[in-house]
């Protein structure tokens, strides 16, 4: 099949599936184009290493001349004026991007209704959530609706959508792929990461947009590796894994039963097959959440405090003065939840506030950060859910924010620590996809791809 030919099949299939919401807007003209010259290039043997591949991109990642919303009326009808650099090295390597995927309102949610142009479905049961807030990206795998997706991980926003969708996700190590052209959340927590439907599409996508960046000031400049090799490696030796133990011994109200047998089922599988398993205590893990949603937040009301109806984006009409105009652009242009983070954020950063809330939240990200430093010592990986069950009706925790930040609880211990995580498919319960996560050594992520296969394959 040629790659115009692909294209137009994964355009038939998103109009198809339109009401899954997965993509905000496709882009047919260019992107049959772009396929064309694809074709063009594989024919002359210049090929880039994405040639052949069609991409989805999170409508939090600029592409320059392409409209950039972040799931927000805030950004209704704003261009990006230039191309994140994730999304130029995608071009440069050859990918056609098709078009851009739903999402939480700027990245902000666990269940994609945030969005100001409603939730992305999941496919396998359209009544439920696919997960946030990387949901679009997700769920456009999931209904082969393109072959890889570029999605962004604040706290769980790539691997969560994976695991609710039978589908990969990678967080890379903070730093390994650049931040320039992502819509900013949590700026000391965001990550670029690769969704895709196998472990060789994370390795793929991984070595095209892996590296230093001179725009991005927190890119890496740690030398890259030839990923897809690590990967169809063998390890050199048994593997030590590390699980834990408040997963394990978690209640049923507290963690699926299905998951936690999925849990067990592969720990005494890599056992059997020679590799060394140990469980593990996480004693600060009851502050892992605080510790997140304290720093995200006050982190989010100053990099939103951009967004003003001065400069760009959403203006309220006919203010009655320049203080009115400021008030309901903010009001009407953010979403709730999005409005929620932002006063708790100016709250924990406020004079009388900020020694007890702020600071201390700073102070125990570095004792979980030394924490994970020591059990990494002790361990090549270690694996937890993704999630505490599988996907949620629509709208059943919409009420109830503190149940909804819960489901985070496996998955924002890799970005408070800045290490690669990978979501990765275990089964089904009741009927609905569960993943499992595998978090390793910064800057390893060759190594825990490796690990992730041989988990996988047990």
């Amino acid at each position: 099949m040629t790659t115009v030919e692909k294209t137009r099949l994964y355009l038939d299939r998103i109009a198809e599936k339109a009401a899954l919401n997965a993509f905000l807007e496709v882009y047919p003209d260019e992107a049959l184009a772009q396929a064309a010259e694809v074709d063009r290039r594989i024919a002359a043997g210049q090929a880039g290493p994405l040639a052949g591949k069609v991409v989805g991109v999170k409508d939090v990642i600029s592409h320059a001349g392409h409209k950039l919303t972040a799931g927000s009326k805030m950004l209704q009808g704003y261009t990006a004026p230039y191309s994140a650099t994730a999304v130029e090295r995608l071009l440069a390597a050859d990918a056609v991007i098709i078009g851009r995927q739903n999402c939480d309102e700027f990245a902000m949610g666990s269940s994609n209704e945030n969005s100001a142009y409603g939730p992305a479905l999941n496919a396998a049961d359209e009544s439920r959530v696919p997960g946030g807030s990387s949901g679009g990206s997700a769920v456009a795998l999931q209904a082969d609706l393109c072959d890889l997706s570029l999605g962004s991980d604040t706290g769980g926003s790539v691997r969560q959508p994976a695991a609710f969708t039978g589908t990969y996700g990678l967080k890379p190590t903070y730093g390994r792929i650049s931040r320039w052209g992502l819509v900013a959340y949590g700026s000391s927590f965001d990550c670029i990461g690769p969704l895709g439907k196998s472990l060789e599409d994370l390795a793929l996508l991984l070595e095209v947009l892996a590296g230093a960046d001179e725009h991005d000031s927190t890119s890496s400049s740690q030398p890259t590796a030839p990923y897809r090799a690590q990967l169809a490696a063998t390890p050199e030796r048994p593997l030590r894994f590390g699980i834990l133990r408040q997963a394990l011994d978690a209640g049923d109200d507290a963690l699926h039963p299905t998951v936690r047998t999925a849990l067990t089922q592969k720990m005494e599988a890599l056992k059997a097959a020679g590799h060394s398993v140990e469980v593990y205590d996480f004693p600060l893990l009851d502050y892992i959440l605080p510790t997140y949603y304290i720093l995200t937040m006050a982190e989010a009301s100053s990099n939103l405090s951009r967004y003003d109806g001065v400069r760009y984006g959403y203006r309220t009409p006919n203010p009655a003065n320049l203080e009115d105009m400021y008030k309901r652009t903010r009001a009407e242009g953010f979403g709730r939840e999005v409005k929620r983070r932002i006063l708790l954020g100016n709250f924990v950063l406020s004079a009388d506030y900020y020694d007890a809330y702020f600071t201390k939240a700073q102070r125990v990200r570095r004792l979980i950060q030394q924490a994970n430093d020591q059990l990494l010592q002790r361990f090549d990986a270690l694996l937890t859910p993704v999630a505490p069950g599988p996907a949620w009706q629509l709208g059943q925790k919409r009420t109830n924010p503190i149940e909804m930040f819960l489901a985070d609880i496996f998955t924002v211990q890799a970005n408070l620590t800045g290490q690669p995580a990978v979501a990765f498919p275990a089964g089904q319960a009741d009927g609905l996809p569960i993943g499992l996560q595998l978090m390793g050594h910064p800057f390893q992520e060759g190594a825990l791809l490796q690990a992730a296969r041989v988990v996988e394959g047990v």
